[in-house]
């Protein structure tokens, strides 16, 4: 580290044989910006994707699954063109906005609950 930058040894994959380990030398700010890459916020935890997060066919699975669910496409979601489905489309926008990135909260659907909530059990066992 010095005033040009900070220099560390890298090693390419690509090359086999003497060339393989090599210094890079990177102007501060950029080293400490790829560094802090793999930190994860404060609260937050990285997940491996596995599903239809984890292959080759995301963007298929991805977009089958938004037509099932019925649910607006990026590019469907600006369009306004003033009928009625546009508002009953507002009258599922949540009135308070993401808390990460201020964005919309829009309600897509709502999973039923199975069963009823139960009373927590008593302190006095019966007698066996």
């Amino acid at each position: 580290m010095d005033g040009q930058g900070v220099t560390f040894r890298v090693k390419d994959y690509r090359v086999n044989g003497p060339g393989r380990h090599t210094a890079m030398t990177l102007k501060t700010g950029e080293f400490i910006r790829r560094f802090l890459i793999p930190v994860q916020p404060k609260g937050q935890h990285r997940i491996r994707p596995y599903g239809f997060f984890g292959n080759g066919n995301r963007t298929a699975d991805i977009a089958r699954i938004r037509d099932l669910l019925g649910a607006a496409t990026s590019d469907q979601g600006h369009a306004h063109d003033g009928t009625a489905g546009e508002a009953d489309a507002l009258a599922r926008v949540l009135a308070l906005p993401c808390p990460c990135c201020g964005g919309r909260l829009i309600i897509i659907g709502t999973i039923p609950q199975e069963r009823q909530p139960r009373a927590p059990p008593g302190t006095a066992r019966a007698a066996a």
